[in-house]
């Protein structure tokens, strides 16, 4: 299961990123973290950037809403979505990754 923290209308998790992948999306949960595929590659921060883009999407908020806490250069990052509280979040990732088992992400 995903660990997620909620604080004043946002959420902050752990992300386990695999980069240079054929497609970007939301594979699953690595011991603990929502575990993601980037298909940018991990240069001159083109993986976060698309990682802040996936889960901007993912969460339906802006770009600016998807903060990068820690990580910027591992694979284990730390992000924060403000606008979003913990039920909501919870949904969005339960809901991703049920598409996910579904075969259709």
């Amino acid at each position: 299961m995903i660990h997620l923290t909620a604080a004043d209308n946002s959420v902050t998790f752990v992300v386990r990123v695999q980069p240079r992948a054929s497609r970007s999306g939301v594979v699953g949960e690595f011991e603990g973290a929502l575990k993601v595929r980037l298909a940018a590659p991990p240069v001159d921060g083109a993986a976060n950037e698309e990682l802040i883009r996936l889960l901007a999407k993912l969460f339906d908020v802006s770009r600016a809403a998807v903060e990068l806490i820690s990580g910027a250069t591992n694979k284990n990052k730390v992000v924060r979505v403000n606008g979003r509280g913990l039920d909501e979040a919870t949904r969005k990732i339960s809901a991703a990754l049920k598409d996910k088992s579904n075969g259709s992400a």
